[in-house]
């Protein structure tokens, strides 16, 4: 664990987007990551396009390779530690796939085994050719890459749980082969936590890799269901971080908040800062971060079409790099977590959980978990989460701090009125 909570942002470049890797400029990425360290964040994260960078099985560009270097370099010489996303894959709403995986040459992103040796040399080469840059953290698999192995993509690279296992293995031992000693993991978005179908799951999430990253969206049902400033809606990534820490096996596994944003119009602009502040508090109460990561750094053009126009205005800064009052808000809360570091007290009382994945819908907003918690929460307790399987293990919850374990029968009021027995 770092001294004090890592605060960065996920680098989406001013000009031309994650196109920019095709008529890569320097001197504008320099431009950009100035913009970004003036607001006194540590790290950026940053997205190869896949098939830009792989455009044939066989074929790693040299060249692409050589500017992602330099730009990895160039956010150093600014303070910036860099990670690295290496499937892309999936980004605002977009896939970024190779033709060699498409169509007339369509095969399982997971199960394929030439698809799977291309997979594992990229992402080898990738980490190889940074394993010397001592801003360099580490590989994250891919983007969401979940989002590829079912519903509701229109067409999904269908693999089981089993499968996936191996498919991480494999992986993250490419990323560890190429950068040895990096902090190499994945990333999914919450359908591994709330999905009962999805073949990524809550136990590999929490599992698998160096450190745990959870995504919060609260365009998920969050926001639409309790509004911009209730409880769930400002707290919800803090629920996703200790949610995930009911399925860790390390009881102080670290856990990045690796993307959260604040998306209009469920969150107005004018009140985006004010999202910031809440969410960054509350994330900062939670034991074990590793570090938060905003989503994203600068807006996308509108001279950009057909993205979802959310996407347009996710920016901490404007497309030509003025800085936003959200930007200001999470400088402050970077600055006040660097100067006054502080580690939060354990969390005593424990929320059960289904260890059955295939009821993980019932910790999905609606699902009687994702409520309880919540409940638990405006009443100031302060609650993490443990698995049904482990409610009576008293080492479990010795080891983790936990003194007093709830379900959410006995949290949420009975339909007649009144709590539940």
């Amino acid at each position: 664990m770092p001294a004090a909570v890592r605060f960065g942002v996920n680098y989406t470049p001013s000009q031309g987007w994650f196109h920019h890797w095709l008529d890569f400029d320097l001197d504008a990425v320099r431009a950009d990551l100035d913009s970004i360290a003036a607001l006194g964040l540590d790290h950026i994260r940053v997205f190869p396009l896949w098939p830009y960078f792989q455009p044939d099985r066989a074929l790693i560009r040299p060249r692409a390779v050589e500017q992602l270097v330099q730009l990895v370099d160039a956010a150093g010489e600014r303070g910036l530690d860099v990670n690295v996303d290496g499937l892309q894959g999936h980004l605002s709403s977009f896939d970024f796939l190779p033709a060699w995986t498409r169509t007339w040459h369509r095969r399982n992103l997971f199960t394929d085994p030439e698809v799977l040796d291309g997979q594992a040399a990229y992402l080898r080469t990738l980490a190889a050719a940074l394993a010397d840059r001592p801003h360099f953290l580490g590989m994250t698999l891919g983007n969401e890459i979940n989002q590829f192995s079912g519903a509701p993509h229109p067409d999904p690279d269908r693999a089981t749980a089993e499968q996936i296992d191996a498919w991480l293995d494999r992986m993250l031992t490419a990323c560890e082969k190429g950068a040895p000693g990096k902090l190499h993991l994945h990333a999914e978005y919450d359908a591994t936590w709330y999905r009962d179908d999805m073949p990524f799951t809550p136990a590999q999430a929490a599992r698998h890799g160096a450190l745990t990253a959870v995504h919060s969206w609260v365009f998920n049902g969050t926001a639409q269901r309790h509004g911009r400033t209730s409880v769930p809606t400002e707290q919800h990534a803090a629920y996703l971080i200790e949610l995930s820490k009911a399925w860790a096996e390390d009881p102080h596994r670290p856990v990045w908040l690796q993307e959260v944003g604040a998306p209009a119009p469920l969150i107005p602009a004018e009140h985006a800062a004010a999202f910031a502040e809440a969410t960054v508090a509350a994330a900062l109460d939670c034991p074990d971060l590793w570090g938060v990561t905003w989503w994203c750094s600068h807006d996308v053009s509108r001279r950009l079409a057909d993205f979802p126009d959310l996407e347009y205005s996710l920016g901490l800064l404007t497309n030509d790099r003025r800085p936003k009052d959200i930007a200001h808000a999470l400088s402050r809360a970077a600055r006040a977590a660097r100067e006054r570091p502080t580690a939060p007290a354990p969390r005593t009382t424990a929320l059960t959980v289904p260890a059955d994945p295939a009821a993980r819908s019932r910790c999905a907003p609606g699902g009687d978990v994702f409520e309880a918690f919540f409940r638990l929460t405006a009443d100031g307790a302060r609650p993490t989460t443990v698995l049904d399987t482990h409610a009576a293990d008293g080492a479990h919850l010795s080891v983790r701090g936990i003194t007093e374990v709830v379900t959410s029968d006995q949290v949420l009021p009975h339909p007649q009125g009144g709590p539940r027995s």
